[in-house]
């Protein structure tokens, strides 16, 4: 039994020095940006969107998405996953984000 404690003791004592390691991860720079508008939306989405993810995420939902699709998904980002978007702002992106990416799109888009 003493043998088996020391020989642990000895194990974590080699390991300790690899657990306590920072680990420090670098990310790319973000490089997509929302397509500008004169919509109110685009002001909040840039405020509130890219807090969590890339606008890359934004860009690659399918371009027929309708509205109730896109304000499933905003409040989908405040509850159950915490963005901290106003719900008095939901409307304004939600109304951006179908007119910019989704299937209220003008052909100018």
């Amino acid at each position: 039994m003493k043998y088996a404690l020391i020989r642990m003791l000895l194990i974590a004592s080699a390991l300790a020095p690899y657990a306590a390691t920072a680990l420090d991860i670098q990310l790319p720079a973000e490089t997509a940006a929302f397509k500008p508008s004169e919509l109110p939306g685009y002001v909040l989405a840039q405020r509130n969107c890219i807090i969590c993810h890339s606008v890359h995420y934004i860009q690659s939902q399918p371009p027929a998405s309708p509205r109730s699709y896109w304000e499933a998904t905003v409040k989908k980002m405040k509850v159950p996953f915490g963005a901290k978007i106003a719900d008095e702002d939901i409307p304004a992106i939600v109304d951006y984000l179908v007119k910019t990416y989704g299937a209220e799109r003008s052909s100018g888009n």
